[in-house]
């Protein structure tokens, strides 16, 4: 009720997890580039791109399918899968690897830091889920109460820039038209006040953290390394890896560099 896959091919067992308001449809050419080998599962969250809401009307959504995903795992009879997971997909990853560290062999985060809510915080403070939980609410009841057009234009305003590749944008838009405003709402939320930075040193699985630098004013991509290096000073052994001209989508906006990391991680 959290979530159903879609699975193809033989081989190896891949899965791949998209981010919040994602269909399985941003993976097709991650898909496609991985060819013969693999066993893909790709992740459709319920509530979003167009799937039924079911379980996840009310509540948070990351931490409940990180849990179901784990017993997929262990249902499925999947060996030691490889779990690639972009945005609210890296969040799950990372709770799966580290509240079940047997269930995946490797992981890769694709643009997301294990607390998304010190992007919230006041600067030259301590930040701290505590801190940015009024930040989140206030956050969360806009996306709930605001005129409905209103809301979409803003989604699609916000989900425009994060991608680069204009043959793409118009999918990652109807992804975002197609999802249910309060599983989008609630999943946003919880990601704001979520801290994973307690639990990295619980993830033994070999991790590599593909980014893209911020594009907020006064950023640099030496300030997005910092911060990078930063969040996951917990994660003993994690692999760093910045990619240049490219917006949140970064699979989508720089394939051939997001494929050649890819290709380096899965066979180390």
């Amino acid at each position: 009720g959290r979530f159903h896959v879609r699975v193809e091919g033989e081989g190896r067992d891949i899965i791949l997890i998209p981010g919040l308001s994602s269909s399985p449809e941003v993976w097709d050419t991650t898909v496609e580039h991985l060819g013969a080998g693999w066993r893909v599962h790709r992740i459709h969250i319920q509530g979003f791109a167009g799937a039924e809401v079911k379980d996840n009307a009310a509540g948070p959504v990351a931490a409940p399918v990180a849990e179901d995903l784990a017993r997929y795992i262990r249902e499925a009879g999947l060996s030691d899968p490889v779990v690639v997971g972009h945005s609210m997909g890296g969040t799950i990853a990372m709770m799966l690897a580290a509240r079940h560290p047997d269930a995946v062999s490797k992981v890769m985060v694709v643009d997301m830091v294990p607390f998304m809510g010190a992007m919230f915080a006041t600067p030259g403070t301590n930040p701290t889920a505590q801190a940015v939980t009024p930040i989140a609410d206030q956050i969360h009841a806009g996306m709930l109460n605001s005129p409905e057009a209103d809301y979409r234009a803003q989604a699609a305003q916000t989900v425009a820039a994060m991608v680069r590749n204009k043959a793409a944008e118009p999918m990652i838009l109807a992804d975002t038209a197609a999802s249910d405003r309060t599983v989008s709402a609630n999943a946003y939320r919880e990601l704001i006040v979520t801290d994973l930075r307690p639990e990295l040193a619980r993830i033994t699985a070999p991790t590599e953290v593909v980014y893209v630098p911020f594009d907020f004013p006064g950023m640099t991509p030496e300030t997005t390394d910092m911060i990078y290096r930063m969040s996951f000073t917990g994660l003993d052994g994690v692999t760093l890896t910045r990619i240049d001209d490219a917006a949140h989508f970064v699979f989508l906006d720089q394939p051939e560099a997001f494929f050649a990391r890819l290709d380096a991680f899965l066979g180390e």
